[in-house]
């Protein structure tokens, strides 16, 4: 496995990419993971793939960088602004990528085996009030946004 930097950038991105996003609630408690691409802890998400709804995109990510397989509920948010959605793989196959995101609320319903465990050094649920550090700072953003309850989707 190709270990690489990933780090959030203010900035241009040279491709756009769309991924989704899910805060999988556990009563007060979020699943997490911390990802092996740069240490940091934060939610379970990736790209869409070609062919595929961003319903199904979010639900395959979870279960593939997790395990759980979830049921999705409201759209949290919608994150696209390139002051914090530009992303520099440090890769000459990806570069420098504006991320569109889509952040859904999901509820997990049966736990299993992740089937990318080389994407997620460790995984857990915690307090939304207590997250490990350190923590992705767009994905804390998203995690505010879920806690406000708001009815309709946050866009930023």
């Amino acid at each position: 496995m190709t270990r690489y930097h990933v780090q959030h950038v203010p900035g241009d991105g040279t491709r756009l990419g769309l991924s989704v996003s899910a805060l999988v609630w556990r009563g007060r408690e979020l699943l997490l993971m911390r990802r092996s691409d740069n240490g940091l802890w934060g939610l379970p998400g990736g790209y869409v793939e070609v062919g595929e709804s961003v319903a199904e995109a979010a639900r395959r990510e979870v279960a593939e960088e997790t395990g759980w397989r979830v049921v999705l509920g409201r759209l949290v948010g919608v994150y696209s602004d390139p002051a914090s959605q530009v992303v520099d793989y440090e890769r000459p196959d990806r570069g420098r990528v504006q991320i569109v995101n889509l952040c859904f609320e999901a509820r997990p319903v049966e736990a299993g085996a992740a089937s990318t465990p080389e994407e997620s050094l460790e995984t857990g649920f915690f307090a939304a009030d207590a997250l490990p550090e350190p923590f992705v700072p767009i994905h804390r953003i998203r995690v505010e946004d879920g806690l406000a309850g708001r009815g309709e989707a946050a866009i930023r």
